[in-house]
């Protein structure tokens, strides 16, 4: 328990790093902003197979297929809807949206047990229902009391909520499936499984980058489009490409990994709330200013909710 819990805190501290891009390099679409991140995660992995080897070679073909799966939609899909999210309605709403995966994560998990006829990873509902409302609560106290930003207005703003809700579905979706897939098999494979869905995720996002580039420029006006191949901002870019590559990507996937395969699965998705954490820190670190009232007492709860969820599972 404390070491899945470890981990879990530690993938929660490198993934915040991600909500800081979008704002940092805003003058970039946000597919791009994933393509480059998950260019630079896949060549990362190239180079790190070769610690992988034995185990990277024991996978099967559907293996690999399930890990392209995965590093299609909880890697490029996700990344790119959230930065466009943030970048078309502003941080807090979209923040907000992302923020209840713990809730969305656990609720839907423990629905997919109780399915399947119960076992080691089902609760009650009752006891689920404390960590949920501590969570859900905090959340809505820091984003309704935050200092805020303007954000954006009209149809820009709402398909930057379409975003926010599609990312949600997308990393609904990913701890689950990959949490099951882990489990089902031997302890052993976080780091192999992170190196594997690099490997995966490369030529996702060669193929992903060369059909954004041949869209770009059949549609946008003379003059309009990306500044192929590294944008107005070639350094940060790359700079920024390459740390999440290495820190968010590949480290906390291994971290990840390694939480998922020591807690159940309902737990791990109310940890995902230390990315909130870890993100809300971040910001306030670059906006240079303390938390306000109601963002300490969010902040709060949510911890009171996770410690509350920890006992829960602890227990079942």
């Amino acid at each position: 328990m404390l070491a899945g819990l470890i981990a879990a805190l530690g993938a929660g501290l490198l993934w915040g790093l991600v909500f800081l891009t979008p704002l940092v390099l805003g003058d970039y679409p946000g597919f791009m902003l994933a393509v480059g991140r998950y260019l630079a995660f896949g060549l990362l992995a190239v180079g790190l197979a070769c610690f992988d080897r034995a185990a990277l070679a024991r996978l099967t073909r559907a293996d690999w297929i399930e890990a392209a799966k995965l590093a299609l939609i909880g890697n490029l899909l996700y990344f790119a809807t959230l930065a466009s999210a943030i970048q078309l309605a502003g941080a807090p709403v979209p923040t907000l949206i992302i923020g209840t995966l713990p809730v969305v994560i656990a609720l839907t998990a423990n629905v997919l047990d109780r399915r399947r006829g119960g076992g080691e990873d089902a609760v009650p509902w009752r006891r689920l229902a404390l960590p949920l409302a501590l969570i859900l609560a905090g959340l809505w106290t820091m984003h309704a009391g935050a200092v805020h930003a303007p954000g954006a207005t009209g149809g820009d703003y709402l398909l930057g909520l379409f975003f926010a809700v599609l990312a949600l579905a997308c990393w609904t979706w990913y701890p689950i499936r990959n949490s099951r897939w882990l489990r089902a098999r031997g302890p052993g494979l976080s780091r192999a499984w992170a190196t594997a869905q690099g490997l995966a995720t490369l030529p996702v996002a060669l193929v992903a980058a060369i059909a954004y580039a041949v869209w770009d420029a059949i549609s946008a006006a003379p003059g309009a489009g990306f500044d192929w191949p590294l944008g107005p901002q070639p350094a940060l870019f790359v700079g920024f490409s390459a740390l999440l590559g290495l820190a968010a990507s590949w480290l906390g996937t291994i971290l990840w990994n390694r939480a998922s395969h020591l807690l159940p699965a309902a737990l791990v998705g109310q940890l995902i709330v230390f990315e909130t954490l870890a993100a809300l820190l971040y910001a306030f670190i670059w906006y240079q200013r303390w938390p306000s009232p109601a963002e300490g007492a969010g902040i709060m709860l949510l911890v009171a909710g996770v410690m509350s969820g920890v006992r829960v599972f602890r227990h079942a």
